[in-house]
């Protein structure tokens, strides 16, 4: 087969998956787990080959008009280059090992059929992504993966979290994708065409009339589905999904697609400062607010959530700054540590029945009871907190040598001022993410108090694919010299000053958390939280359902409120009075909520009253009017002839007077 046949057939096989997992669900069911499994897996095979075929040379495109508009044409086109190439291997590695995953973490689940075919479409919808040429059929996959994370967040739909998140989810990614749409529109109105290549080669020719005003409305797009602020409160709630969902969209889909996406269009950005100073900025308040929330969560997996957004506010800096070389880097990076700590804290959270650190901490021997999650996420926060040799040491690297090349003006992509942010977010990211990264550690592994119920060994397909992904957790950061060739050719070695600087102050935040944690560890027996609800011998869905049902109850006002406070948190200690507000977010939900919600609602209270009172009135005063008129009528219905014959005459005598009466006046005058 052509290497363009076999990149067709990447995101067609996860699609037939999940049709023929829907198709099947109910009635052939020992179906359901190969269907989910296998189509993905060659799918993955697929992506593999198309990368090696590709070899980081020159772009291969194969176009087929999809349909005639009349104006601007929608093609069927392949843009497979280094980027894409390598995104879809990781898209199909990370989604094949949550499907494998899932087949035990949702063993007895009734509405795995279900899920499985989701996670198949979200798959198959992110690698439609990936390999488009055109921006019309890539909008079809950005859309699919919208509704794909609005049932797959409410899996449990059961609990309000769950439903509260993924409606949530949907109207936040939809508000950024509104002006998303309108920049599509007139950015093909531009250059005259929605193929990539033909819009790159306009903005080189200069074809792009009004690049601010297209990168701002595309900016909007990516910001919601990237989860950037400030369209990023979506993604902590969507913790609520279960445990792989998590995963999945956190690593190698959803939010990866808008970074991809300015990655593909980085010259349409790069045709206006404006426009990157704006991305600079955003991904700076990104890093280092969501840096602090994450130093405050108690939910282990909330944590993760607020990490994902500093990290993607990485990518975006990277980009800001002009290089999509090391902004991609890190997005496959961060998909494999990031996919191995989700699914770890799956593991963790059926291992001790709660989701809550604070629970943990007073619980002892999670680390020996599990110890393929213990092992794989302290090598997946390692490669988080960016020490070397492991990846994210490296793809970090990348980024921060591209900030400090365009502060001090030896890259002339973007404004200094754009690299001077993103290179002073990102050292103090740098630090933040040392610091809930080695408190996640402690709380978790380090806790000291009885051991709890031991559910028993984790299922093979649960472990075995966190030692999958942390071979590239390890391994991937050390083919940066040799991979450049997928990455526009770009060095992405480290250089000195950065490397040191940076290791330098992550050094400085995980130890000066190991100490807090010290410090406030003898504290924890004197304030005890409350029991753990779920039972041993559950399976994983229903731990962490569980897990969730019960956290705001037994752990919510612990976790959130000034006083009375647990002094057995080195974060509260560390963040001091900030701790309340970093805790929610920056109150960013309650500003919203009387910003735009409120107003929103009294609104909709007014047009119902008026809809109720005033229109309805009118309405239904004629539809009054007219029963009393059909009232009148059917008394007279006696069906009585005589009556009848009585009317009729007694009509006719009134007729006849009446024109007697007429006439004698027309005579008199």
């Amino acid at each position: 087969m052509t290497t363009t046949t076999l990149a067709a057939l990447v995101p067609l096989l996860p699609f037939l998956g999940a049709v023929a997992g829907l198709a099947l669900g109910r009635t052939a069911p020992g179906f359901v787990r190969p269907l989910a499994i296998l189509p993905t897996l060659t799918a993955t095979v697929l992506a593999v080959v198309v990368a090696v075929r590709q070899g980081g040379g020159r772009a291969i495109d194969a176009v087929t008009q999809l349909t005639p508009t009349g104006s601007v044409p929608i093609d069927l086109a392949l843009h497979l280059d280094g980027f894409a190439v390598l995104v879809a291997v990781l898209v199909g590695l990370v989604a094949t090992c949550v499907q494998l995953y899932s087949t035990a973490y949702l063993r007895n689940d009734a509405r795995y059929p279900s899920y499985a075919a989701l996670v198949s479409l979200f798959t198959s919808a992110m690698l439609l992504v990936v390999y488009s040429g055109d921006l019309m059929v890539l909008l079809v996959g950005w859309e699919v993966m919208g509704i794909c994370s609005y049932f797959l967040v409410g899996h449990y739909w059961e609990t309000p979290e769950a439903r509260a998140a993924s409606l949530k989810a949907f109207l936040v990614t939809k508000l950024g994708d509104v002006p998303f749409l309108i920049g599509l529109f007139a950015l093909a109105a531009d250059t005259g065409s929605f193929r990539i290549t033909k819009i790159l080669a306009a903005v080189t020719n200069g074809g792009l009339d009004h690049p601010t005003l297209i990168a701002l409305l595309l900016l909007a797009g990516v910001a919601g589905k990237s989860a950037q602020f400030p369209l990023h409160t979506w993604l902590p709630d969507a913790m609520a999904g279960p445990t792989p969902v998590s995963a999945l969209i956190h690593a190698a889909t959803m939010v990866a697609a808008g970074i991809y996406f300015v990655a593909r269009l980085l010259p349409v950005f790069a045709a206006s400062g404006a426009a990157l100073t704006v991305l600079a900025v955003m991904a700076a308040v990104t890093m280092v607010g969501s840096g602090l929330a994450a130093l405050a969560q108690d939910d282990i997996k909330r944590v993760l959530a607020y990490s994902t957004i500093g990290q993607l506010g990485y990518m975006s800096g990277a980009l800001a700054v002009g290089d999509r070389g090391a902004a991609v880097f890190h997005l496959i990076s961060h998909g494999a540590f990031k996919a191995v700590l989700f699914l770890a804290a799956g593991v963790v959270i059926h291992a001790a029945g709660t989701n809550s650190l604070a629970a943990m901490s007073r619980t002892g021997g999670l680390a020996r009871r599990i110890p393929d999650a213990y092992w794989t996420m302290t090598v997946a926060l390692l490669a988080l907190a960016a020490i070397p040799p492991f990846a994210g040491f490296f793809s970090k690297e990348a980024v921060l040598v591209a900030a400090e090349h365009t502060a001090v003006g030896d890259r002339a992509v973007a404004p200094a001022a754009a690299g001077w942010t993103v290179l002073i977010a990102a050292l103090a990211a740098a630090v933040l993410t040392a610091a809930y990264a080695t408190r996640l550690w402690l709380l978790a592994f380090r806790g000291r108090g009885a051991e709890l119920p031991d559910h028993g060994r984790q299922p093979v397909a649960m472990t075995a694919v966190l030692w999958i992904l942390a071979v590239p957790t390890i391994a991937f950061g050390l083919t940066s010299g040799v991979i450049g060739d997928w990455f526009d050719g770009h060095a992405l070695n480290p250089s000195l000053t950065t490397a040191v600087l940076a290791t330098g102050v992550t050094l400085v935040g995980g130890l000066v958390t190991y100490g807090a944690w010290r410090h406030t560890t003898a504290l924890a027996a004197r304030t005890p939280i409350g029991a753990v609800a779920a039972h041993p011998g559950a399976e994983p869905a229903l731990v962490e359902a569980e897990a969730m049902t019960s956290h705001t109850a037994a752990y919510g006002t612990i976790a959130a409120a000034a006083d009375p406070a647990d002094p057995a948190d080195p974060g509260r200690l560390l963040l001091g009075p900030l701790h309340r507000h970093a805790v929610t977010g920056f109150h960013l939900d309650a500003l919203y909520t009387a910003l735009f919600v409120r107003p929103v609602q009294q609104a909709a209270r007014l047009v119902r009253f008026l809809d109720r009172t005033v229109v309805d009135t009118y309405v239904n005063g004629s539809g009054a009017v007219t029963r009393l008129l059909g009232t009148a009528v059917r008394r007279a219905q006696t069906g009585n002839v005589q009556t009848y014959l009585g009317a009729l005459l007694a009509g006719s005598l009134v007729l006849a007077i009446a024109a007697v009466v007429f006439a004698n006046v027309n005579a008199g005058s």
